[in-house]
């Protein structure tokens, strides 16, 4: 190896493990700094030129992020979240219902809104709600967690690797959703079936008897005019337009307003994933430019160009090494010279997201559960998420890879 393959090997390395465990050690770092300062090394090291760097980004998936973002805060704002937990108590009269009203609500809103912001907007209210009711939450908490994650994969929309995905490969929204979306719904049944099993002394069958009351707060013309956007946003993307095309007008929509101060809205985006994104951005540049991706290529190539199954394989051990979105971006450079790049595309967007259901650190979702579950006083440890969350996944990806390949 020269030495700019050996510095950014060693580089790249270290960005990539801080960005799998979240962090390094002795150092106050997440994973948006630590993408950012990887990304300012290899450029300052002469791996990546400014020039090249800027264009290493792809700035449609930072449109598309932003734009779902925007959406995001405004259905916040408007109280969206809360009405559907209130919808949802107040149709669930045992466990076994309200499990499969929490699963099926996480995992259809996934599909539209991103799984992370679901999971961190509505862990707190299923908190509120089980704790309440005098029931187990645990369940409750691996069930919505699993199913943002298995209803992500229906969409360009779901997750952030759905969107590299699906900007990489130009597949339609429309082709995209109609070849996963069935494996998010047999995947969400999955879901309900197995915590029922694992946890059959919490799903007796028993009425749920306290009536919990939600208290929903935000404003109703905020509420109405981001339904109205998201409706708009669906349309244009059922009509071709560009994803993120479509999520930059429904934003710009919101924020043509007389009320709601921009600073407000600026405020709740999530700067830190668009600043992580950038970062891997450069550092995948980065390993293309010095040759380092066509060494991968030819690592991976014999593997990933079997089908669905060996394809699978690479896409889940990739995502629980550097995560899921590193994951993508690593195999961005191999899709191409597969003998099948659409077939290859939409098996990497379903494996890797449903990888995420493997462990308790397999995606930042879990993580965000299990953090604020804690701070709540209830512990969903590394083991308790095993019980269930493991085999969800195992059966999950299953079915994605046989649906697939046949």
């Amino acid at each position: 190896m020269e030495a700019v393959q050996i510095f950014t090997a060693a580089v790249a390395s270290l960005t990539l493990l801080g960005v799998a465990l979240g962090r390094l050690p002795a150092l106050k770092m997440n994973r948006a700094t630590i993408a950012l300062v990887g990304s300012t090394l290899l450029v300052a090291g002469g791996v990546l030129s400014l020039d090249q760097a800027y264009r290493a980004v792809d700035w449609n998936t930072l449109l598309l992020l932003f734009g779902m973002m925007v959406l995001n805060v405004n259905l916040r704002a408007g109280g969206f979240f809360q009405r559907v937990t209130a919808g949802v108590i107040r149709f669930a009269k045992t466990p076994r219902r309200l499990l499969a009203l929490i699963i099926g609500a996480s995992g259809v809103l996934s599909a539209v809104f991103l799984n992370d912001t679901i999971v961190l907007v509505f862990t707190p209210l299923v908190l509120d709600v089980t704790l309440a009711l005098r029931r187990n939450p645990l369940p409750y908490l691996v069930g919505l967690v699993t199913a943002a994650n298995i209803g992500s994969v229906a969409t360009i929309t779901g997750n952030p690797q759905n969107m590299l995905v699906g900007l990489s490969s130009g597949i339609s929204f429309v082709d995209f959703t109609e070849a996963l979306a069935p494996i998010a719904v047999v995947g969400l049944a999955i879901a309900w079936g197995v915590l029922v099993l694992v946890y059959r002394r919490e799903f007796t069958g028993s009425p749920l008897g306290t009536v919990v009351e939600v208290p929903i707060s935000g404003d109703h013309r905020t509420l109405i005019k981001a339904l109205v956007a998201t409706g708009v946003m669906g349309v244009t993307l059922v009509a071709g337009l560009p994803v993120p095309l479509a999520a930059a007008l429904a934003a710009a929509l919101l924020l043509v307003t007389r009320r709601t101060a921009p600073e407000g809205v600026f405020q709740e985006i999530d700067w830190g994933l668009l600043v992580f994104f950038i970062g891997l951005f450069v550092v995948t540049g980065a390993l293309e430019a010095s040759g380092l991706s066509g060494q991968l290529l030819q690592l991976l190539h014999p593997y990933a160009n079997g089908g669905p199954l060996p394809l699978s394989a690479v896409s889940v051990v990739l995502s629980n090494v550097v995560s899921n979105v590193p994951a993508v971006m690593l195999l961005r450079p191999v899709v191409p010279t597969l003998n099948d790049p659409a077939s290859a595309w939409l098996t990497i967007a379903m494996a890797t997201t449903l990888a995420g259901n493997l462990t308790l650190i397999g995606s930042v979702a879990n993580l965000i559960v299990a953090e604020i579950a804690r701070r709540r006083g209830v512990e969903l440890s590394f083991g308790e998420y095993l019980k269930a969350g493991t085999a969800i996944a195992i059966l999950s990806l299953g079915v994605g890879i046989l649906w697939l390949s046949f």
